[in-house]
Protein backbone atom coordinates (compact mmCIF):
# COMPACT_ATOMS: atom_id res chain seq x y z
CA UNK A 1 0.00 0.00 0.00
CA UNK A 2 1.56 3.48 -1.38
CA UNK A 3 -1.41 5.26 -2.69
CA UNK A 4 -4.34 5.30 -0.10
CA UNK A 5 -7.84 6.93 -0.46
CA UNK A 6 -9.72 7.32 2.89
CA UNK A 7 -13.48 8.37 2.13
CA UNK A 8 -16.63 7.97 4.43
CA UNK A 9 -19.24 10.28 6.46
CA UNK A 10 -17.96 13.50 8.28
CA UNK A 11 -16.82 12.54 11.50
CA UNK A 12 -16.04 9.12 10.48
CA UNK A 13 -12.49 9.85 11.90
CA UNK A 14 -10.99 9.58 8.14
CA UNK A 15 -8.63 12.41 9.08
CA UNK A 16 -7.44 10.68 12.20
CA UNK A 17 -7.45 7.37 10.52
CA UNK A 18 -5.28 8.91 7.73
CA UNK A 19 -2.60 10.42 9.86
CA UNK A 20 -2.61 7.27 12.39
CA UNK A 21 -2.14 5.13 8.81
CA UNK A 22 0.53 7.72 7.43
CA UNK A 23 2.87 7.49 10.47
CA UNK A 24 2.75 3.50 10.76
CA UNK A 25 3.19 3.30 7.01
CA UNK A 26 5.77 6.29 7.06
CA UNK A 27 3.07 8.17 3.68
CA UNK A 28 2.60 11.68 3.61
CA UNK A 29 -0.83 12.83 4.19
CA UNK A 30 -3.39 14.76 2.43
CA UNK A 31 -6.37 16.42 3.89
CA UNK A 32 -8.52 17.93 0.37
CA UNK A 33 -10.04 19.74 3.02
CA UNK A 34 -7.00 21.56 3.18
CA UNK A 35 -6.48 21.70 -0.72
CA UNK A 36 -10.31 22.86 -0.72
CA UNK A 37 -11.11 25.94 1.95
CA UNK A 38 -9.29 29.15 1.72
CA UNK A 39 -9.36 31.00 4.63
CA UNK A 40 -13.07 32.23 5.98
CA UNK A 41 -14.37 29.46 4.62
CA UNK A 42 -13.92 30.58 1.32
CA UNK A 43 -14.39 27.55 -1.45
CA UNK A 44 -11.86 26.83 -4.13
CA UNK A 45 -13.03 27.16 -8.04
CA UNK A 46 -13.59 24.16 -9.21
CA UNK A 47 -10.77 24.17 -11.55
CA UNK A 48 -8.04 24.97 -9.12
CA UNK A 49 -9.67 22.26 -6.64
CA UNK A 50 -9.33 19.60 -9.10
CA UNK A 51 -5.37 20.88 -10.17
CA UNK A 52 -4.68 20.42 -6.78
CA UNK A 53 -6.33 17.41 -6.23
CA UNK A 54 -4.45 15.73 -9.50
CA UNK A 55 -0.90 16.99 -8.48
CA UNK A 56 -1.55 15.12 -4.80
CA UNK A 57 -2.35 11.88 -6.57
CA UNK A 58 0.39 12.57 -8.93
CA UNK A 59 2.55 11.36 -6.27
CA UNK A 60 4.22 8.23 -5.53
CA UNK A 61 3.38 7.76 -2.07
CA UNK A 62 0.08 9.25 0.15
CA UNK A 63 -2.74 8.47 2.50
CA UNK A 64 -5.52 11.37 0.59
CA UNK A 65 -8.78 11.77 3.06
CA UNK A 66 -11.61 13.35 2.09
CA UNK A 67 -15.28 13.05 0.31
CA UNK A 68 -15.17 15.56 -3.04
CA UNK A 69 -16.74 13.03 -5.32
CA UNK A 70 -16.49 14.75 -8.62
CA UNK A 71 -12.75 15.72 -7.87
CA UNK A 72 -11.57 12.49 -7.17
CA UNK A 73 -11.12 10.89 -10.31
CA UNK A 74 -7.03 11.13 -10.78
CA UNK A 75 -7.14 9.84 -6.58
CA UNK A 76 -9.50 6.79 -7.13
CA UNK A 77 -7.56 5.97 -10.24
CA UNK A 78 -4.02 5.99 -8.99
CA UNK A 79 -4.48 4.90 -5.65
CA UNK A 80 -3.62 0.96 -4.87
CA UNK A 81 -6.17 0.89 -1.69
CA UNK A 82 -9.46 2.78 -0.91
CA UNK A 83 -10.63 2.64 2.67
CA UNK A 84 -14.21 2.97 3.29
CA UNK A 85 -15.31 4.30 6.58
CA UNK A 86 -18.92 2.98 7.10
CA UNK A 87 -19.87 4.09 10.71
CA UNK A 88 -23.62 4.41 11.99
CA UNK A 89 -24.52 7.78 10.52
CA UNK A 90 -25.67 8.93 14.19
CA UNK A 91 -22.63 7.98 15.39
CA UNK A 92 -20.89 10.16 12.98
CA UNK A 93 -23.22 13.32 13.78
CA UNK A 94 -22.51 13.10 17.05
CA UNK A 95 -18.56 12.85 16.93
CA UNK A 96 -19.12 15.88 14.29
CA UNK A 97 -21.00 17.80 17.01
CA UNK A 98 -19.14 16.67 19.74
CA UNK A 99 -15.74 17.80 17.56
CA UNK A 100 -17.04 21.19 17.24
CA UNK A 101 -18.06 21.71 20.78
CA UNK A 102 -14.65 20.71 21.74
CA UNK A 103 -13.25 22.62 19.13
CA UNK A 104 -15.14 25.67 18.33
CA UNK A 105 -12.84 28.95 17.27
CA UNK A 106 -9.95 26.75 16.76
CA UNK A 107 -8.62 25.65 13.30
CA UNK A 108 -7.68 21.84 13.15
CA UNK A 109 -5.12 20.55 11.57
CA UNK A 110 -6.85 18.94 8.84
CA UNK A 111 -8.43 22.06 7.79
CA UNK A 112 -7.09 25.16 5.87
CA UNK A 113 -5.83 27.74 7.67
CA UNK A 114 -8.38 30.55 8.36
CA UNK A 115 -11.21 28.37 8.96
CA UNK A 116 -11.92 27.87 12.49
CA UNK A 117 -13.96 25.04 13.49
CA UNK A 118 -17.89 26.63 13.79
CA UNK A 119 -21.42 25.67 13.98
CA UNK A 120 -22.48 24.86 10.23
CA UNK A 121 -26.71 23.55 10.23
CA UNK A 122 -26.24 22.22 6.30
CA UNK A 123 -22.82 20.68 6.98
CA UNK A 124 -24.71 18.62 9.74
CA UNK A 125 -27.74 18.05 7.19
CA UNK A 126 -24.90 16.58 5.00
CA UNK A 127 -23.72 13.60 7.46
CA UNK A 128 -27.60 12.75 8.01
CA UNK A 129 -28.32 12.97 4.54
CA UNK A 130 -25.19 10.88 3.79
CA UNK A 131 -25.94 7.33 3.36
CA UNK A 132 -28.69 8.10 1.13
CA UNK A 133 -27.66 10.98 -1.22
CA UNK A 134 -23.77 10.54 -1.00
CA UNK A 135 -22.90 6.87 -0.37
CA UNK A 136 -24.41 5.86 -3.43
CA UNK A 137 -22.77 8.58 -5.62
CA UNK A 138 -19.22 7.38 -3.74
CA UNK A 139 -19.96 3.82 -4.50
CA UNK A 140 -20.56 4.35 -8.13
CA UNK A 141 -17.69 6.83 -8.83
CA UNK A 142 -15.40 3.91 -7.14
CA UNK A 143 -16.76 1.56 -9.09
CA UNK A 144 -16.21 3.45 -12.07
CA UNK A 145 -12.81 4.69 -11.28
CA UNK A 146 -11.22 2.43 -8.94
CA UNK A 147 -12.54 -1.23 -10.20
CA UNK A 148 -8.52 -2.04 -9.78
CA UNK A 149 -8.21 -1.06 -5.86
CA UNK A 150 -8.38 -3.37 -2.37
CA UNK A 151 -11.50 -2.07 -1.29
CA UNK A 152 -11.23 -2.14 2.70
CA UNK A 153 -14.49 -1.38 4.30
CA UNK A 154 -14.17 -0.64 8.13
CA UNK A 155 -17.72 -0.43 10.06
CA UNK A 156 -16.59 -0.08 13.79
CA UNK A 157 -13.82 1.50 15.75
CA UNK A 158 -12.71 -1.88 16.17
CA UNK A 159 -11.94 -2.79 12.95
CA UNK A 160 -10.00 0.35 12.40
CA UNK A 161 -8.24 -0.63 15.28
CA UNK A 162 -7.30 -4.10 13.76
CA UNK A 163 -6.75 -2.89 10.35
CA UNK A 164 -4.01 -0.36 12.25
CA UNK A 165 -2.65 -3.02 14.15
CA UNK A 166 -2.17 -5.07 10.89
CA UNK A 167 -0.33 -2.64 8.79
CA UNK A 168 3.01 -3.32 8.45
CA UNK A 169 5.55 -0.61 7.75
CA UNK A 170 6.74 -0.20 4.19
CA UNK A 171 9.96 -1.80 3.44
CA UNK A 172 12.64 0.71 1.42
CA UNK A 173 12.59 -1.23 -1.76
Amino acid sequence: MRRIAIVGCSGGGKSTLARQVGARLGLPVIHMDTLFWKPGWVESDHDTFRAQVDAAAAGEQWVMEGGFITHSTARFARADTVIVIELPIWLCLWRAIVRMLVNFGRIRADLAPGCPERFDLPFYRYIWDYNRKTQPRMAAALAQYAPHVRLVRLASDKAKRTFLAGLQPLSGD
